[in-house]
C-alpha cells in the first residue's frame, strides 16, 4: 500500500533529481557558452593579471591594479558595458586559466605551438624584442657570449625568455624564477649574472633599480616575436573577431604604443628609450 508519507517521498527524491539534473545541464551549458555571449551577458570580463610584470600590471599596498593592459583592458570592456574582474595568476598558469575558462583574457602572451595546442591566440598587438639586464661589468650583446658554462643566466619559468636562453645559450647555467622581481633578486645578490627578458619589462625593471645600468637588445640573432591576447579555444569565433578588430585599430592608430608609452613615462623612460623594432 502507497502511503502519503511515502508518496511524499517519492516526489521528494524525483525532485532532488531532477534539481541534481538541472544544475547538471545548467553547469555544461554555462562552460560551453561561448566567451563573446558569457561577457555581454555577465557584464564582466575576467582578465589575466601577473604581480611584478611593470608595465602590464602593477598592484599597489591597497590591492588596487594598474598598468598598460589594465588600460587596454578597460578599454576592451567598455563597448562591451563590463567590468573586469582580476585573476591573479603567473604567465605559464596563464594558459591554464585561459584554457579552463577561468578566465577569458591573458595579456602579454608569445605564440607558441605547444600553448596554441590548449588556447587560441588574437592578432599580435606589438613585436616585443628579447633583451639581456646584466650588471657591473658583464655586458653581453650576443646569444654566444651568454653560451658559456661560467655564465649564470635567468629568465622566467615557462616564458619565451626561457626558450630562448636554452636554445641558444644551453652551456650557460641556467636559473628559472616565478617572477621578474626574483630574478633581478638573485643578479642583486650575486647568484645570477644576467636575466632574459622582453624589452618593455626590462626597461621598467631598469628604471627601477640603479644597480642596472643598460638594457641591451640580444643580437645573433635578433629576435623580436608577436605578443598577442591569449583566450579560450572554442568553434565560436565571434570573440577573437572582436579583440582582432580592437588590436588593428589600436595598434596601427599608435593607441597601444600610447598607453605602454604612458606606462613607461611614469619610471622616467622616454619613448627614444624604446626598441625601435617594438
Amino acid at each position: 500500500m502507497i502511503t502519503r508519507r511515502k508518496l511524499a517521498g517519492g516526489m521528494g527524491a524525483a525532485t532532488v533529481a531532477g534539481v541534481a539534473l538541472a544544475s547538471t545541464a545548467a553547469k555544461a551549458q554555462s562552460t560551453n557558452e561561448p566567451t563573446f555571449d558569457r561577457v555581454r551577458r555577465t557584464k564582466i570580463l575576467r582578465v589575466v593579471v601577473v604581480p611584478g610584470s611593470a608595465p602590464y600590471f602593477q598592484k599597489d599596498q591597497g590591492g588596487t591594479w594598474s598598468g598598460a593592459a589594465i588600460e587596454m583592458a578597460k578599454d576592451i570592456a567598455e563597448p562591451l558595458g563590463a567590468k573586469l574582474e582580476y585573476v591573479e595568476s603567473t604567465y605559464p598558469n596563464s594558459v591554464l586559466d585561459l584554457a579552463s575558462g577561468r578566465a577569458d583574457i591573458g595579456f602579454a602572451l608569445n605564440p607558441t605551438g605547444e600553448r596554441a595546442l590548449s588556447i587560441t591566440f588574437t592578432h599580435p598587438y606589438y613585436m616585443a624584442p628579447y633583451t639581456f639586464l646584466a650588471k657591473g661589468d658583464f655586458k653581453p650583446k650576443t646569444w654566444s657570449e651568454l653560451n658559456d658554462a661560467k655564465v649564470r643566466a635567468c629568465a622566467i619559468q615557462g616564458s619565451l625568455a626561457e626558450f630562448l636562453l636554452r636554445r641558444y645559450a644551453p652551456r650557460a647555467q641556467i636559473t628559472t624564477f616565478r617572477s621578474l622581481d626574483d630574478g633581478v633578486m638573485a643578479i642583486q645578490s650575486s647568484q645570477a649574472d644576467c636575466i632574459i627578458s622582453a624589452a618593455l619589462q626590462a626597461l621598467s625593471v631598469k628604471s627601477r633599480n640603479p644597480l642596472f645600468q643598460t638594457v641591451t637588445v640580444a643580437e645573433g640573432p635578433r629576435i623580436a616575436m608577436p605578443t598577442c591576447l591569449g583566450i579560450r579555444a572554442e568553434a565560436d569565433q565571434r570573440w577573437r573577431d572582436f579583440l582582432n578588430a580592437w588590436i588593428d585599430y589600436n595598434r596601427f592608430s599608435g593607441q597601444i604604443l600610447e598607453w605602454v608609452g604612458a606606462e613607461l613615462a611614469k619610471t622616467g623612460i622616454k619613448r627614444e628609450d624604446v626598441p625601435s623594432d617594438l
